[in-house]
């Protein structure tokens, strides 16, 4: 007889909440969690600040999108496996509908002029918000010189070295390990999301309460029968597409996308940095601009941010699809890389989870994630630099001296349309306080405005 939950929240309840989360969750990742935060923390009390924030700093070590983890996790910790199946799967669900129509439209019309210029003032408000992005994570992060200090290193290193993205957040992780351990006063955790009426939502006052539930104690024999399940659902399709179709695109697609849940660290905007690179550079399944047209899409939908690796399945599988349909290969390679993008998603928090639980109010690793976290701010000034690269530029050549190569732009090839909806965009955003949403639609609207009678010199 499987044991009672150690609180008094109905299942059916908290399948209504994560639906309605899922429902709100726009934005991106830093949104979504406050989304999270604001619901499950403020308003319904089910979990305390000092456990949210500990959770998310287990998932932003995590390979994959943080957010959608977290949901994960806070299911599970709520109402064991099913729960978290039920919050992480419905966390997924909108963003998934919503891009595979938009991908459908994006395939059938979207050479159309008034098409394109939609996307040109998408693309100029998508690169604002990963600007805001990155100050607004740095905002929390980066208070004091020694996590300047890991976020500048890990820009350098990635975006001038080209070192992978799991060197740079292992490394973080092992310095503010040693930092922890040192006592250094640096790489203390910091506490808290939010509270509620001025006052901190205390563990202890939440319907969890402080205390480690029965099915978060971790079993050896629990872990493998888990890990055991979820590696056959993640690779069993993988290993057929191998064998069956060794030399298709949906064999390039599965692989591809199985490896960047492995190697991809630092949440969903480190993410993205890889896959445009990989896709766009390695594999020609889409142009930089269509990469940024896709982040302008899973920007306007709920979801994760990294529901844009749907949209690059789909369109490099539409472009490759042999003699199948390309609308039917496109939708097909939708599936297949949601699958593989999210699977593995759910095996890290029922693996992992129950021996963070554990880890709770331990010193060294909170001072090892408040690191990681430090890290990721470069990793995401990254992701926006090479955005701002090839949306405001047309062309870009590489920079060599000795060990460092990057690409630096062609002045005369400014786009000017661009770069004004760019700083138009982040004017709303930092002067005005606009919302993402609003942002996207002001720029989407100026973007058509534009296609259909231009206002400016392109």
């Amino acid at each position: 007889m499987t044991p009672p939950e150690s609180h008094t929240i109905p299942f059916r309840e908290a399948v209504y909440v994560w639906a309605r989360i899922a429902a709100l969750s726009f934005g991106g990742p830093a949104g979504q969690i406050a989304v999270m935060h604001r619901i499950l923390v403020e308003e319904k009390r089910w979990i305390g600040e000092e456990r949210f924030l500990h959770a998310l700093n287990y998932c932003m070590l995590l390979p994959g999108p943080e957010a959608q983890q977290l949901a994960t996790y806070i299911g599970w910790l709520l109402h064991k496996t099913k729960g978290g199946i039920v919050a992480g799967t419905l966390f997924v669900l909108p963003g998934f509908v919503a891009i595979m129509v938009l991908s459908w439209l994006y395939a059938l019309y979207g050479n159309l002029g008034a098409i394109e210029a939609l996307f040109l003032g998408l693309k100029a408000a998508v690169l604002a918000i990963v600007f805001a992005a990155v100050r607004r994570i740095g905002s929390k992060a980066l208070r004091n010189p020694a996590m300047w200090v890991i976020a500048a290193g890990a820009f350098i290193a990635i975006f001038s070295l080209a070192v992978p993205f799991p060197i740079i957040i292992a490394v973080a992780a092992i310095v503010g390990y040693l930092g922890g351990k040192s006592g250094l006063k640096a790489f203390e955790a910091t506490g808290g999301h939010g509270s509620l009426g001025g006052t901190t939502v205390a563990d202890r006052d939440t319907a969890l309460g402080d205390h480690i539930p029965d099915h978060a104690r971790p079993s050896l024999g629990w872990s493998l029968r888990i890990s055991a399940v979820f590696l056959v659902l993640w690779l069993a399709p993988v290993a057929a597409l191998l064998i069956l179709v060794p030399d298709s695109v949906f064999t390039e697609i599965a692989t591809f996308f199985s490896k960047m849940a492995v190697v991809t660290f630092g949440g969903a905007y480190a993410v993205l940095a890889y896959v445009a690179q990989e896709a766009v550079e390695n594999y020609g399944w889409l142009r930089p601009g269509e990469m940024l047209d896709g982040l302008g899409m899973a920007e306007t939908t709920p979801g994760p941010l990294i529901m844009v690796t749907q949209f690059v399945g789909f369109m490099g599988a539409a472009r490759n699809a042999g003699d199948l349909n390309p609308l039917l290969a496109g939708t097909l390679a939708a599936f297949l890389t949601t699958w593989v993008t999210f699977v593995p998603c759910f095996l890290w928090i029922f693996l992992g989870a129950p021996f963070a639980e554990r880890m709770r109010g331990n010193v060294a690793l909170s001072s090892a994630l408040t690191a990681v976290t430090a890290a990721v701010v470069g990793v995401v000034l990254n992701l926006a630099v090479w955005f701002a690269l090839h949306t405001i530029f047309a062309q870009v050549f590489e920079f060599r001296a000795g060990p460092f190569r990057f690409d630096v732009p062609i002045l005369s090839s400014v786009s000017l349309p661009a770069l004004l909806l760019t700083l138009a965009a982040m004017v709303a955003m930092y002067r005005f306080k606009a919302g993402a949403l609003m942002v996207i639609a002001g720029c989407g609207g100026a973007g058509m405005l534009h296609g259909l009678v231009p206002l400016w010199i392109a």
